[in-house]
């Protein structure tokens, strides 16, 4: 029994040692931990200053109702195979704005959506946004405002002027789509130094893959209807006629809902609006975790120069 006091004495002895030893060494460099922690924090604060307000605008959709599939389902459910033949492919509202989403997030849309509304500029050049005059200014390493042209330097096979691929990539890094499986709700937010161009590129979105989602509906429609016609002057069948009508009828019926209803796709139940507060940087994070990383950096290098300094002793 009194060796294992022993035993524990010593090696709570040893420890105080240890200890005692671990602490004179960081005393002994006090002012080396402190400058360089002093120096991280330092930077810490200049470039959390340094970095701007990121902006985030959300909106909210969901499927819009297709009541005047009603009757083109039941006929297609009828007859199948005569609606297949004149091409019309009559998926269910889900697959539809299933369609849509991956359409919203394919290459072609978006390059197509960034090159109608010239949005290249403020997406890839933007640096600042102005509170004041709600003005963007641009990187002038990148993009001549006055001139309005592209000086980036670049080497081959990249452009002066970012490429569609540049483009689409940077869209996509800002873009954010989030579908809810159980309501079918879709919540769609973007990101941006100005809060006013985030919220309008939602705006935009949302109208144009509507848009896009409707033109392409319509233009179905109508090669079903030139074809259904077709058949009807080829054939001499009463029956199949009347068929041929019906399904006429239910395409000029899609025609008619497409061309009056703007919400084709897509309803908006919570729109987007300009955000008041940033979403990021969050700027006490970066000076604390810097300035942390800088401590755990100093008490290396003073471990590292013990360390030498005692085998040179030796």
């Amino acid at each position: 029994m009194s060796s294992l006091n022993y035993n524990m004495k010593v090696e709570n002895s040893s420890e105080d040692v240890d200890l005692k030893k671990v602490f004179n060494v960081f005393f002994r460099y006090k002012w080396l931990v402190s400058s360089i922690t002093l120096v991280a924090a330092l930077i810490s604060v200049v470039f959390a200053i340094n970095q701007p307000n990121i902006y985030k605008s959300t909106t909210l959709i969901m499927p819009a109702e297709q009541e005047s599939k009603g009757g083109l389902s039941s006929l297609a459910s009828q007859f199948g195979g005569l609606a297949s033949l004149a091409g019309m492919n009559i998926p269910s509202q889900s697959n539809k704005s299933k369609i849509a989403v991956e359409i919203l997030r394919s290459r072609l849309f978006i390059s197509k959506f960034i090159n109608k509304h010239n949005l290249l500029p403020d997406l890839i050049a933007a640096e600042f946004w102005d509170l004041g005059s709600n003005k963007l200014s641009y990187n002038p390493d990148l993009y001549d405002a006055e001139m309005k042209r592209w000086v980036r330097k670049v080497q081959l096979p990249f452009t002066p002027k970012p490429t569609d691929q540049e483009a689409y990539n940077s869209f996509l890094e800002k873009l954010s789509i989030i579908e809810n499986i159980e309501t079918g709700m879709i919540t769609i937010s973007f990101d941006h130094i100005s809060p006013y161009f985030a919220k309008n590129i939602l705006d935009l979105l949302i109208e144009d893959i509507n848009n896009e989602m409707k033109k392409k509906d319509i233009e179905e429609a109508k090669k079903s209807i030139a074809f259904l016609e077709e058949q009807i002057r080829k054939t001499s069948v009463s029956d199949i006629k009347s068929i041929f009508y019906n399904l006429i009828e239910e395409q000029t019926k899609t025609i008619m809902f497409a061309e009056v209803r703007k919400e084709y796709v897509f309803k908006v139940i919570d729109p987007a609006i300009v955000p008041e507060l940033k979403d990021r940087p969050k700027r006490a994070l970066i000076c604390i975790f810097g300035t942390l990383l800088g401590f755990m950096l100093s008490l290396l290098i003073v471990f590292f120069l013990s360390n030498i300094k005692g085998i040179y002793s030796k």
